[in-house]
């Protein structure tokens, strides 16, 4: 079976079909199926490829003859004396003869150019849009075509998730919030024969993917699915579109929250914000096969060991050094928890994000972008492995999501974990809760869009002249006039901030304005230029970023007040809004840039 005929009923790989256009730069569609090794793109592009009875030039620019009926140099000489009139070729075109005889001209440079590769620099960054750098992305969805698309469309799995998800692909003015999920279901091709037989799955590995609004960093947080925690109400799509509502189970483990009473991806997506505030916009979910098949289409990861392991559970068994893992050996090493560390999940978990970061490297590396079978290949096996939401449901969605992705410096995305404490309510802990000291100012940072690393940006530079809204003189506490309402989810918000402004902090001029006219994710304080010593005031009070600070262009009149709405960051009166500047003290952390061995 040759090359072209391999994996496909009518003898045709689409990986094969598609050329890059020295020219360009770009990857185009070879209609041409007779060629077999012709780098030329097709018709569509311009570019001709010779008929084998056709003269053919050398890499000088002068011609062979063709030998195949023996008269090639009496033809050649024709057709020079035909080009030497007054119709000959300007120099730098060639001639092309159409199927009805006719002969247009193509302004293709002169006969040498054609075999000229790209230089790899272009050749890189246009292979960097159809490769992406997201590991479970996997982004080989741009190189394009209706063929393709119809193709990777096909084998995606789309959950509609509801109000759960983000129905646009991706929003510029906003960062991105994806939730990658690693089920442990023991049913369907490759997840059979690891415990558990028949297991719907659980929200085993779970990674809240944060990108940053300007797109130059992102913070990959790992949530124990041992965390104890409450999860809510959730809305589940039925078979025939009507809506069920699943009740949510307070104190339980966070890995219930999919599959148990018929909670899908959206329900881990709503127990998600419950506990970190942050709305997730989408969903990514694979299970034990996903793993094995993403791990061999992109050519094999790399991970390090700091000493030898055999585990009998996982069936993990390497000796100390560098490895590159794939398939069966991918997926024990992701699983194996009684190998490093004390033996436990949190454990686990820093290995599993080891893997990721390392498979991100391989995706960026010129083994991976620079292999268009490769790319077709890994975008493949990543379309049918993924379960997705329908807000990115088809192969053109998450290529858009994709491109964003790839936008992000691997040395700027970081790793952590979400702070925890043994559950104190267990004499052997088995369970963790969560250590509310440090968690909370790691939530606060997330949802301020504020990097876990030190990036320059433009970004940066507009958080700076937010935050000078906060620097100058404040107002007297009794002179400060403001209307509070409640747009977040915490009953009673505006009530309890009013009486703690009255009482704790002396605001006598505070009014409770109860419901806000819409939700609001996270807090403001409108107010107008001669109110700005007010707004400070109330701004230290509370703990406001100079994200919160919306200053008006008109100067208030009379008695008029600031408006203060209260968002889903609000968790209490008297508790700061704003996050840290830095990462709390303590706090795990590994980059996605840098290789480390497992201990």
């Amino acid at each position: 079976m040759d090359a072209q005929s391999r994996g496909r009923a009518d003898g045709i790989d689409p990986a094969d079909q598609w050329v890059l256009n020295p020219h360009t730069g770009d990857y185009e569609l070879r209609l041409n199926h007779s060629g077999g090794d012709s780098d030329a793109p097709s018709r569509t592009s311009g570019a001709r490829v010779p008929n084998s009875r056709e003269p053919v030039r050398d890499n000088a620019g002068g011609r062979r003859g063709t030998s195949r009926d023996g008269r090639g140099d009496r033809r050649n000489t024709a057709r020079e004396d035909q080009e030497s009139g007054p119709g000959r070729e300007v120099p730098g075109q060639r001639s092309r003869r159409s199927a009805n005889g006719t002969r247009g001209q193509e302004s293709s440079g002169p006969a040498g150019r054609r075999s000229r590769k790209a230089p790899k620099a272009r050749r890189k960054k246009a292979l960097l849009w159809t490769g992406g750098t997201m590991a479970f992305v996997l982004v080989g969805l741009s190189v394009g075509g209706y063929a393709l698309y119809q193709h990777f469309n096909s084998n995606l799995n789309a959950i509609d998730v509801g109000g759960s998800g983000n129905k646009n692909v991706f929003d510029n003015d906003a960062p991105i919030n994806i939730l990658i999920i690693g089920t442990d279901k023991r049913t369907g091709k490759g997840n059979e024969g690891y415990g558990d037989k028949g297991s719907v799955g659980h929200a085993d590995t779970n990674i809240l993917f944060h990108v940053s609004e300007d797109r130059t960093n992102a913070t990959a947080l790992s949530i124990p699915r041992d965390l104890i925690t409450d999860i809510p109400d959730c809305k589940v799509k039925q078979p025939d579109g009507s809506e069920k509502v699943v009740s949510g189970t307070p104190n339980v483990r966070f890995n219930q929250s999919l599959g148990q009473k018929g909670r899908n991806a959206g329900c881990t997506m709503e127990t998600v914000k419950e506990i970190t505030g942050l709305k997730v916009d989408h969903f990514m979910m694979v299970d034990f096969n996903a793993v094995k098949e993403l791990s061999t289409a992109v050519g094999g990861v790399e991970i390090c060991l700091a000493k030898p392991v055999k585990d009998p559970d996982s069936h993990l068994d390497l000796p100390e050094g560098k490895h590159r893992i794939q398939g069966e050996d991918a997926l024990a090493f992701v699983r194996t928890r009684h190998s490093f560390g004390n033996h436990g999940d949190l454990d686990r978990i820093r290995i599993q994000q080891q893997f990721i970061a390392s498979m991100i490297r391989q995706m960026q590396s010129d083994d991976t972008l620079t292999s268009l079978p490769r790319l077709y290949k890994l975008a493949d096996a990543a379309t049918k492995a993924l379960t997705v939401d329908t807000g990115i449901g088809t192969g053109k969605k998450l290529a858009s999501l994709a491109q964003e992705l790839s936008k992000v410096n691997t040395k700027n995305i970081t790793f952590t974990t979400v702070p925890v404490l043994d559950n104190p309510a267990e004499k052997t802990p088995v369970t963790v809760v969560l250590n509310p000291a440090k968690s909370d100012q790691l939530f606060a940072m997330m949802r301020d869009d504020t990097s876990l690393t030190e990036v320059k940006s433009k970004k940066k530079a507009a958080k700076s002249k937010q935050d000078a809204l906060l620097k100058g003189s404040k107002a007297a506490a009794g002179d400060v006039r403001v209307d509070v309402y409640n747009g977040g989810k915490v009953p009673g918000a505006a009530q309890a901030t009013v009486t703690w402004l009255q009482n704790d902090q002396g605001v006598l001029k505070s009014t409770n304005k109860a419901n806000a006219p819409a939700k609001a994710e996270k807090t403001t304080l409108e107010y107008a230029p001669n109110q700005a010593d007010q707004a400070r005031a109330l701004a230290a009070m509370m703990g406001l970023p100079g994200s919160a600070m919306k200053q008006g262009t008109t100067d208030a009149e009379g008695l008029q007040a600031m408006v203060l709405t209260l968002g889903d960051d609000f968790k209490g009166a008297g508790t700061p809004i704003t996050g840290p500047a830095k990462v709390p003290a303590d706090i795990q952390q590994a980059n996605a840039d840098k290789a480390e061995c497992a201990k």
